[in-house]
């Protein structure tokens, strides 16, 4: 492939532990939150959020890339579920 057809498309990528994985920094979160007025709150989970440019073809070959770089170094995929967005599709 010529490298002058691909494109660099900006991915966004969201790394949540699985359900019914301990997420002490969650659970800390939401035994604080009604004592600061947000009783209402619940069921909170904190993941991370990782930004990146990735060069390819198409939207849906960054996204294919991206997702392969999950499974095999941005995330745990035994206890943690990847959601990727190509975000200037």
């Amino acid at each position: 492939m010529d490298r002058r057809e691909l494109v660099r498309f900006e991915v966004k990528v969201e790394v949540l532990p699985r359900e019914g994985i301990a997420n002490p920094e969650g659970s800390t979160i939401e035994r604080a939150l009604p004592a600061l007025g947000f009783e209402t709150a619940g069921d909170v989970r904190v993941g991370k959020v990782i930004r990146l440019q990735v060069e390819a073809d198409s939207a849906g070959a960054a996204k294919t890339i991206v997702e392969d770089m999950c499974k095999r170094f941005l995330s745990n995929p035994v206890i943690e579920d990847t959601t990727v967005e190509v975000l200037n599709a």
